[in-house]
């Protein structure tokens, strides 16, 4: 439990992100109440169960294992200790549409053993799989670099992210930042296929290759060289495990609270939230885990937002998607745990979901399938498989909105499973399945109040990324922090758990670009030497006794927390 007189924090919002700051600010001392619409905590990382099927609703893939070890070691505990996690092999499967987009596609494993991958690569196209090994040790070099330099900053000391390193690299960095992936990755390779496995990770970033800067060819190290993972038990299993660390730590998490309004002062701080049922919770800090711009449109009255209407006005949402959750009856040996169906016409794909142009959904699409029974049987009854089905859509509520548009979704649902048949070559898969649930544009924006239906976040763009991304304290209420996709230092749900601990870093007054020891120490708010309405609140917590903070743990700030 906290201490009495510790700072009150209110977390709006129960996704990955949120969870993970009310269990780290209750490990620092702080009397913390998490906020969550729905009746279970993970915002787009959901969990749906039903007639013994068990789907993630979002995100499916284990990447950057890193920020996951590094946020259960802040814990006092392991990525060990809390997941089961399994390597897969093949990593995943693709698919490419061949010259009859109705008919087989060429099928190509990508293998746990990149040398093995690499010589395939060479058989595909002599010399390309060289440049990918290349360009796999480059990314790596890259991602190492993020991680060390730009992904746990808050940007509050931009001087702090320049060293020798980085100086060396500066002319490498500009063009990196500042030349598409797309163009990078064409420079590269040859062969057009070859070049969609480098490029199809802009669909994380709610981009396109053709969008997000080339700097996020980083990411092909995580596929390529370090591997893919599944926890068994599915995604869910670490939303479980970080609600249950809150819970450990004195987090108090209310589902069923819908936060309808932030309630500022006349001094202009936030002094708590209210709720649906008219309920209001105090607080000392609020920190938000929702939509940033449901929280600063409508949850916060004009004057003290920070990042009002005609900002969002220049700015670009991630792409949305066509979520499809099916059972088939029988075994599906023809799909991987992960597949990817890369239609020919890339970039017509592309620009019909992201973009300035007109947005449409594309036929034929780029789909991912994930078959998580391949790893785990137990996700569907006995003798059938678990299928989720990932379009990626243009951000647009209208789409699923009505009637008639939810009609018309659930029939592209058909097409795009009947795409996946006739190229996976499985010529019964609609007469086996049943179709349980679509999720479309317009349910990101009524049920995560997402904007314009975004299903990831703000896009990555040269503009909407790193220090011009927006930061995570509000310029006009003080004590208001953001967590989650829309702020720093970005989207992913390991990205997400690096923007739990960059609130902890704005209350502790760390600047530095490095991750913070671990584990923390119980109270460690108490540390801050941060000036200020922040400070001020992160020194009352741990600093009156409390059971759960042990006698000198919240001692004076560490080198590496000091400003």
């Amino acid at each position: 439990m906290s201490a009495p007189g510790a700072p009150r924090v209110v977390v709006v919002g129960g996704g990955i992100g949120g969870l993970a700051t009310a269990g780290l600010l209750a490990r620092g001392g702080a009397h913390v109440t998490l906020l969550e619409r729905h009746a279970r905590v993970g915002g787009r990382a959901g969990l749906w169960e039903h007639e013994g099927y068990t789907w993630d609703t979002g995100p499916s893939w284990y990447l950057m294992r890193e920020a996951f070890d590094q946020y259960f070691a802040l814990m006092g505990t392991s990525s060990d200790e809390q997941l089961d996690l399994v390597d897969l092999d093949p990593r995943y499967r693709v698919f490419f549409e061949g010259d009859d987009a109705e008919g087989p596609g060429e099928v190509l494993d990508v293998e746990a053993d990149p040398e093995a991958n690499y010589a395939r690569f060479n058989q595909m196209s002599p010399g390309d799989g060289d440049a990918m090994r290349q360009y796999a040790s480059e990314s790596q070099d890259l991602y190492m670099l993020a991680l060390e330099r730009f992904l746990y900053t808050t940007f509050e000391r931009v001087d702090r992210v320049a060293n020798a390193s980085v100086l060396r690299r500066l002319p490498l960095l500009a063009s990196l930042l500042t030349r598409p992936l797309g163009a990078k990755i064409v420079r590269r390779v040859r062969d057009d296929r070859l070049r969609k496995i480098l490029g199809f990770h802009a669909v994380f970033l709610g981009s396109s290759p053709s969008r997000a800067p080339s700097l996020f060819s980083l990411m092909s190290h995580l596929d390529l060289t370090d591997g893919v993972r599944y926890p068994r038990g599915g995604m869910y299993q670490v939303i479980r495990a970080i609600e249950a660390l809150a819970v450990a730590e004195g987090a108090h998490l209310r589902t069923g609270a819908d936060v309808t309004r932030i309630l500022v002062g006349s001094d202009g701080l936030a002094t708590g939230v209210q709720i649906a049922s008219g309920e209001v919770i105090a607080a000392d800090v609020v920190v938000s885990g929702a939509d940033m711009h449901h929280t600063e449109t409508a949850l916060l009255e004009p004057q003290h937002q920070w990042q009002p209407e005609r900002r969002w006005a220049k700015r670009q949402p991630g792409i949305s998607a066509l979520l499809v959750y099916a059972g088939v009856r029988g075994a599906l040996p023809e799909l991987a745990h992960h597949s990817l169906f890369f239609s020919r016409d890339w970039e017509a794909n592309f620009s019909a979901i992201v973009g300035g142009g007109t947005l449409r959904p594309p036929f034929p699409a780029s789909v991912y399938v994930s078959r998580v029974t391949a790893t785990q049987p137990d996700a569907a009854p006995d003798g059938h498989e678990n299928l989720y089905m990932l379009v990626p859509f243009p951000a647009d509520p209208e789409l699923g909105d009505t009637p008639a548009s939810r009609e018309q979704l659930e029939n592209y649902a058909w097409r795009y499973l009947d795409q996946v048949a006739a190229w996976a070559s499985i010529p019964d898969l609609r007469e086996r399945t049943t179709v349980y649930r679509v999720t479309a544009p317009a349910d990101f924006a009524t049920e995560l109040s997402a904007w314009r239906g975004s299903a990831l976040g703000l896009e990555h763009t040269l503009r909407q990324s790193a220090v011009l991304r927006p930061g995570n304290v509000s310029a006009k209420v003080a004590n208001l922090m953001y967590v989650g996709s829309s702020t720093v230092p970005g989207i992913g749900m390991p990205i997400c758990l690096i923007s739990a601990e960059l609130v902890a870093k704005r209350l502790l007054g760390a600047t530095t670009v490095s991750p913070l020891p671990t584990p923390a120490p119980r109270g460690f708010l108490a540390r801050s030497v941060r000036r200020g309405v922040l400070g001020d609140i992160a020194r009352r917590a741990g600093t009156v006794g409390s059971s759960r903070t042990p006698a000198g743990d919240a001692g004076p700030p560490s080198a590496a927390e000091r400003p």
